[in-house]
């Protein structure tokens, strides 16, 4: 702003001419009829007899009421002085920060979203176990991830689906410009045709935004194994599932390996997150086995408020996952952001529909299910697609996993045989590659021109052909058999050192067993109750006093939950 006058507490007024421009001041304000020009180093201007009061001390008015003046271009603002180190010149503050949001964003779904919806939806005593083991697989792949796993993932190729690994911890690399090397697209004659993915801020900031990515798809894969599993046997699968599986889907389809240069379409994780995730927790249930009888025939939530809870933050999380996939808050991710809603809302009211229609009553855990399905499904296509299309992928994503999991299960002997405790292959593997075969087909050439590295990629309706159809299928074919053979053997190497299932009496127990720990006390004032001062009741029952009774004379007040 030019400061051409002192306030005084006065109202000031002027009009002048500089060069065939218009300009006017009134108070400390200045306006111009050109904004989009600065004004010319020497201007003058007549001022009327009240603005006299207001003129600053270096400016001369003649006799005749003109102010000659001759204007110096402000200094910068030390923030934003040439070569400031903080603020190199290919840094885009806005950038940098959404990307920072969407980080925080995606990993508010994990931690508490999903830490907090484990600990809900399944019985009072898998509350704790199932807590942790989001936790923990939270934890463990940052580790990984800034050791090894972020530059296998994303920096230079190795092969062509695999990149170098490397660490992610020295200055010099974190503070550079963000960079995706293997991402440059070369012709038919080896001509550049697309350099390499650079966003506008620093490695550090793609690193934690990656890293969130790869969390969760851990943090769901565990959601096919609660219950059950040896937690020593999870704490090491995670770092090897990270190396072997992860790495490798997320450089082929966005690091810049073979698929990311054949055009498959997966614009934020419906196959390198949703996909994996699904067919890894199924073959890892496969071969960790089931739960016992009685927790498989009833397996009731032990907090359906704390549910919906959690399932809202995975909702509202999911602004970061999508929103994030473009690198920059462009076009691309304010169309990401709306359809996500879009179908996430279309695919729980279908779902709801079905469940009325066919059960005569709305289900909460399948309207939470039904939200899970529009979100999973949308990933592959969120801001390449029109939103008309995410209605219909949402009615998609409410309808085809309601069938896989509420018919063609009951009619599947290997569905049934392998344990999946939260149905992770209905809800993400089978939504995730119903998401990537509709963005085949509906992926506009407008959005995917802003967003595809590889010329001409469209959607099947938008004259993309089969072809697009084909890809990914294909791609979605790799991902499936590749999780399933690495999965397969790092479970089966896991299971040499420690047992993969939790003995059947500490299965009876639970939380207490595996931790020491129960997620709720329900007895007087937080106390624990001591069993075996319960046994003793039983064993010294006389007359017509119940349990309750004598348990109450002992000192144990509160509500005896059966789960």
């Amino acid at each position: 702003m030019r400061k051409d006058y002192v306030p005084l507490g006065l109202p000031v007024s002027t009009r002048h001419t500089c060069h065939g421009r218009v300009t006017g001041s009134w108070g400390s304000r200045t306006y111009s009829t050109s904004p989009h020009q600065p004004p010319p180093p020497t201007c003058t201007k007549r001022a009327s007899p009240r603005s006299r009061v207001a003129v600053s001390i270096d400016q001369h008015v003649s006799p005749s009421g003109v102010i000659d003046q001759t204007m110096a271009a402000p200094p910068l603002p030390s923030a934003y002085m040439p070569d400031l180190p903080a603020v190199p010149e290919w840094l885009n503050k806005g950038d940098n920060a959404w990307q920072l949001t969407a980080a925080t964003f995606v990993g508010i779904q994990s931690m508490p979203g999903l830490v907090v919806l484990y600990g809900s939806i399944v019985k009072k005593k898998w509350a704790v176990n199932s807590a942790f083991m989001a936790l923990y697989a939270y934890a463990s792949t940052l580790i990984v991830w800034v050791l090894l796993a972020f530059r296998m993932a994303f920096g230079d190729r190795l092969l062509p689906f695999w990149g170098k690994a490397g660490p992610a911890l020295t200055g010099d690399f974190l503070v550079a410009r963000a960079s995706f090397p293997a991402t440059a697209h070369y012709g038919a004659g080896g001509a550049l045709e697309v350099a390499p993915t650079q966003p506008y801020y620093p490695e550090a900031t793609l690193v934690l935004f990656q890293f969130q990515l790869a969390a969760i798809t851990l943090v769901l894969l565990a959601g096919a194994l609660l219950g059950r599993m040896n937690i020593k046997a999870w704490m090491a699968f995670t770092p090897l599932w990270l190396l072997l599986s992860y790495t490798v889907c997320a450089f082929s389809l966005w690091g810049g390996g073979f698929l990311y240069h054949w055009g498959v379409i997966d614009y934020s994780g419906g196959y390198v997150i949703h996909v994996s995730s699904g067919v890894a927790g199924f073959t890892a249930a496969y071969w960790v086995g089931p739960r016992l009888k009685s927790d498989r025939e009833r397996f009731a939530p032990n907090n359906i408020l704390l549910m919906i809870a959690g399932g809202g933050l995975l909702w509202l999380g999911w602004a970061g996952f999508n929103g994030g996939a473009p690198y920059a808050p462009n076009i691309i991710a304010s169309m990401a952001v709306l359809n996500t809603n879009v179908s996430a809302a279309a695919s729980l009211l279908t779902w709801t529909c079905l469940d009325v229609i066919f059960f005569g009553k709305p289900s909460v855990i399948g309207a939470v299910q039904g939200m899970m399905t529009g979100l999973v499904c949308i990933t592959a296509g969120a801001g390449l697609v029109h939103t008309w299309a995410a209605v219909l992928m949402g009615i998609c994503a409410g309808s085809v996993p309601w069938f896989t999991m509420m018919v063609l299960h009951k009619r599947s002997a290997l569905l049934q045989k392998v344990d999946d405790t939260l149905a992770v292959f209905h809800t993400h593997a089978v939504a995730g590659l119903l998401g990537g075969v509709l963005t085949g087909l509906l992926a506009t050439p407008e959005l995917t021109t802003l967003h595809t590295h590889v010329p001409g990629t469209r959607g099947a309706f938008y004259g993309g052909g089969v072809q697009q159809v084909g890809k990914q299928l294909a791609a979605a074919l790799f991902v499936v058999v590749w999780n399933v053979v690495v999965t397969t053997g790092i479970i089966l190497a896991v299971g040499l050192v420690i047992p993969l299932r939790m003995p059947d009496e500490q299965l009876r127990i639970g939380d207490d067993a595996a931790h020491g720990e129960e997620a709720y006390a329900l007895w007087g004032d937080g106390e624990r109750f001591d069993v075996s001062r319960r046994a003793a009741a039983r064993a010294t029952e006389v007359g017509d006093q119940s349990v309750d009774q004598r348990l109450a004379a002992m000192g144990a007040r509160g509500i005896t939950v059966q789960l």
